[in-house]
């Protein structure tokens, strides 16, 4: 396997009581990337993290991390946040962090003292001594990511980090990814809402079914659809309408299509010889969730906002 890559895995697959959950995957992790796994809930996210940190062993396949093909032999190099969170609620927050750490090989006076300047430097200085239980729920999320990476971690594992999170412990949660990634880690999470993705990600893999659909930069997915042209126009014929494609829609007075291969050019000297009266004429780039939708369908896409809609009802 090439080097100048955290995480690489071939063929990866996984069965449980005969039902397979992650069905030959490829994922490929540059260093010091920023990468999320996209999809909806029950795609595989889950247990291809585990796969790849060897919490569990593929079927069949191989895996390397860290340089490792054995995954255990990197935990000292990796931080992992686990979907399902977990802290003792009667142990102060700085003990919380500094134990999280020992696990992973750090002293725990060392851990002690990185976590009082965490928390001192993320407005969390109070809560120093204060129990696990006096916490919010985001407060305690963010001392358990803060566990997760006070070994300063050559790479970040996190399962779906944002779930359970309102808006402002999300943006937090964001800039610390982004820190942590211009620091020199490399960040994996696995998500099932785009934004997300689309806001962080240099590079994605996007899961459905068990298998990887797309996988690669994410301006890749973006540009397998042609940009979107919105035209509102006075006059309502004319010879210009040979100019617009085929697949031309009208929605409420607004011509919608494809931008063609030709560019906007010839549209434009169609539409201005013909005196079609151009009001507004817009090119819109498509966005990573009409990229999805193209990629992995339109049910998966159902999914992935089903499963959005329950981590918010949560």
């Amino acid at each position: 396997m090439p080097n100048g890559l955290a995480i690489e895995a071939r063929g990866l697959f996984k069965a449980f009581d005969g039902k397979t959950a992650v069905g030959g995957i490829d994922i490929s992790v540059p260093e010091g990337t920023i990468y999320g796994i996209l999809g909806p809930n029950g795609a595989g996210k889950t247990t291809t993290l585990r796969m790849l940190l060897g919490i569990i062993d593929p079927d069949r396949g191989e895996r390397r991390l860290l340089g490792h093909e054995r995954p255990l032999e990197a935990a000292s190099q990796v931080g992992y946040l686990p979907e399902e969170r977990g802290l003792y609620p009667a142990m102060k927050t700085r003990d919380a962090i500094a134990f999280m750490g020992a696990l992973r090989g750090l002293p725990l006076a060392v851990g002690r003292a990185r976590a009082e300047g965490m928390l001192r430097d993320n407005g969390l200085g109070d809560y120093i001594d204060k129990p696990i239980r006096s916490l919010s729920k985001g407060m305690a999320q963010t001392v358990q990511l803060f566990g997760t990476i006070v070994h300063r971690p050559k790479l970040i594992v996190l399962d779906e980090p944002f779930s359970g999170l309102d808006a402002i412990n999300q943006g937090r949660l964001e800039t610390m990814i982004r820190e942590e990634a211009a620091g020199g880690a490399t960040i994996i999470f696995s998500t099932h809402v785009i934004a997300h993705a689309e806001r962080l990600c240099e590079r994605i893999a996007i899961i459905a079914g068990g298998q990887v659909r797309f996988e690669g930069i994410v301006d890749e997915a973006r540009n397998r659809l042609r940009p979107r042209v919105r035209l509102r126009t006075r006059a309502e014929d004319g010879p210009w309408r040979q100019a617009l494609p085929r697949e031309t829609a009208r929605e409420e007075g607004v011509w919608l299509f494809d931008l063609p291969a030709s560019g906007v050019e010839p549209l434009l000297r169609a539409l201005i010889d013909g005196e079609a009266g151009i009001e507004e004429l817009s090119i819109e780039r498509p966005g990573l969730h009409d990229a999805f939708v193209a990629i992995a369908g339109e049910q998966a896409a159902r999914d992935l906002a089903d499963s959005a809609g329950a981590a918010v009802a949560a």
